[in-house]
């Protein structure tokens, strides 16, 4: 199947396929749509956890010291109340079971990308600020993509402030993480973004991206699913061929979106492993 073809089949997919695929500091083979805009879904939840190395290699944090496990979060919306995450709608009893307690930051940010954690998510925005957050989006190169509140902060959201992201965007930052683990980069260490991406190699969510590839790939990613969204971002790293990024962000009818927080394999994970195999496919030619 030739880029062409693939543009065709998506051309007739209701709603807005977007995608980025290229190798890592190359210009890419393939876009599509790639400075739409989607929301976000847990797909922000990378750049936090580029906030939160960034502050422990500054020394403002300790990745391996504890902070309070607490379901109360200041909303971006100035003058709203404090919200609260719902664990229905979260993909890990595991951080719940500690609320009351405490966690060390390091955990809190494996259980964010391996299970897609809500709360822990909030509790490292809440550690590391949005500003920081929004300072790692434009280190990486991306233009368009926002994180404005946290996960439920639905006064803020009421308000016009969102998480948005765009295939272009994504890409840019899952391939400086990893251009940055092997030489000197914008957003970590080496040894830094290293780290960081052992831990997207370690995803558990695999029913899009991962589900294109023939099994063992290693593919560092996350993927984010509400009803109607369904995205997944990572970097393939074959054994014959050079890595590479790929992006693809779905805002269509396809996004079942699970029920009570558990991801469902819907019609849009099919969708973007389709996509990802095609690109498997042509590996040795991006």
């Amino acid at each position: 199947m030739t880029w062409e073809d693939l543009d065709a089949h998506l051309d007739r997919v209701p709603g807005t396929v977007s995608a980025y695929v290229g190798r890592l500091d190359a210009p890419p083979s393939w876009t599509r749509h790639a400075d739409a805009a989607h929301y976000a879904a847990s797909t922000m939840k990378v750049a936090v956890l580029v906030a939160l190395h960034r502050a422990a290699e500054a020394g403002t944090l300790e990745l391996d010291g504890d902070v309070p496990v607490v379901n109360e979060f200041d909303s971006a919306q100035p003058g709203a109340p404090r919200f609260s995450c719902a664990p229905h709608y979260d993909n890990d009893d595991a951080v719940w079971e500690r609320v009351g307690g405490s966690a060390p930051l390091r955990w809190l940010a494996e259980r964010m990308i391996v299970r897609s954690s809500n709360l822990a998510t909030n509790l490292l925005i809440g550690q590391v600020g949005l500003p920081a957050v929004a300072e790692v989006w434009a280190l990486a190169g991306a233009r368009h993509s926002v994180t404005g509140r946290g996960i439920e902060d639905f006064a803020a959201r009421d308000a016009g402030i969102t998480n948005a992201v765009t295939a272009a965007d994504l890409a840019a930052l899952l391939g400086a993480l990893a251009t940055g683990a092997a030489t000197p980069g914008r957003l970590a260490s080496p040894a830094g973004c290293a780290d960081m991406l052992d831990v997207l190699l370690a995803q558990e969510h695999r029913e899009d991206l991962a589900a294109g590839l023939p099994e063992g790939t290693r593919i560092a990613h996350k993927n984010g699913w509400v009803r109607g969204v369904r995205h997944g971002a990572g970097v393939v790293l074959p054994d014959d061929a050079p890595p590479y990024v790929i992006a693809v962000c779905t805002t269509t009818d396809l996004a079942d979106g699970g029920t009570g927080g558990e991801e469902v394999e819907d019609d849009a994970c099919l969708l973007i492993a389709h996509i990802s195999a095609q690109v498997w496919a042509a590996r040795h030619r991006l």
